[in-house]
């Protein structure tokens, strides 16, 4: 099975990392300066789940692409889904399936507008990864899921042929029967994660510190309160896996949206937290919550970089 997975950067450079270490036939679909630095240092995953280095990693230029593939893994940021849906377009054949690694669900119709909806696959990941200014990819723990599913639900033949390349590849692939049941749960976390530490501008447990775990508390609430309102009530073991997380004393842990604004690069906060929001309940969701308070930060945010 031929998988281009489209950018190299922190999630695409890992798992493509991966699959090209465990003999799965892997081309990068990458800018012309990720291209260069891909051809001058190789493909760098720095892990505790063991590093890899790729001296020349398989890779095609943005528009240069005139060859279908069987599986596209799409990694790139919310705010380049347009323009890398162009991109792309010459890589999906009559059976290609599209696997959107993006947060949230908004992206979904998006690529279902430009491609026939049986191409798509529903798709997540939970890592936390970043480069280092050398390119480098930067693993900070030993989690690396990524599942995938038919959006309709249930097993397909075609699902099973893609587990059989995921699987056994270096890091913990799953093949989920009730893949959209899965990315709103995932949703609900990572806009509380993201909220949550962008507001304090913090780590978890510098939040913590500060009695700041009830506002966490809250915003879980929130956020859970809009998937269920969607019809996707968020399980009681994820929602407490999040209230864990999300209140441990000493935690180093912060969104990687935490740290776009360290760096003052643009954030996906519209495409979390303000998806999120419009979706919600009006009559049990209103401007004193958690949610419209953090969505507001991240727009006021944006709205100060854009100036600068």
């Amino acid at each position: 099975m031929r998988i281009l997975i489209v950018g190299a950067g922190a999630i695409g450079g890992y798992f493509g990392g991966r699959l090209l270490t465990a003999g799965r036939d892997v081309t990068f679909l990458v800018r012309p300066s990720r291209a260069a630095a891909l051809a001058q240092r190789g493909l760098i995953v720095r892990s505790p789940r063991g590093d890899v280095t790729w001296p020349h990693p398989p890779c095609v230029i943005t528009g240069k692409l005139e060859t279908t593939f069987d599986a596209v893994l799409l990694s790139c940021k919310a705010y380049d889904l347009q323009g890398v849906i162009e991109s792309l377009a010459p890589a999906i054949g009559s059976q290609t399936v599209i696997v959107p690694l993006l947060n949230g669900m908004q992206h979904l119709d998006a690529l279902a507008a430009r491609f026939a909806k049986p191409h798509l696959f529903g798709g997540l990941c939970f890592i936390s990864v970043d480069r280092d200014p050398q390119g480098a990819v930067i693993h900070y723990n030993d989690t690396d899921t990524l599942m995938f599913g038919e959006l309709d639900g249930g097993v397909s033949e075609r699902a099973e042929r893609l587990a059989a390349v995921l699987m056994d590849a270096g890091f913990d692939a799953r093949l989920s029967a009730d893949i959209r049941q899965e990315m709103w749960e995932k949703w609900a976390f990572i806009a509380a994660a993201a909220g949550i530490t962008c507001l304090m501008r913090s780590a978890v447990g510098d939040y913590v510190a500060a009695d700041g775990a009830g506002l966490a508390l809250r915003l879980i609430e929130e956020c859970c309160a809009v998937s269920a309102h969607n019809g996707h009530p968020v399980s009681e073991r994820s929602v407490a896996r999040t209230r864990t997380m999300l209140t441990a004393p000493g935690s180093p842990f912060m969104a990687s949206m935490l740290r776009d604004i360290e760096r003052n690069a643009p954030t996906e906060g519209e495409h979390l937290l303000g998806a999120l929001w419009r979706r919600r309940d009006p009559a049990t969701l209103d401007e004193r919550s958690v949610l419209y308070l953090a969505y507001t930060h991240l727009k006021s945010y944006e709205a100060r970089r854009l100036r600068s």
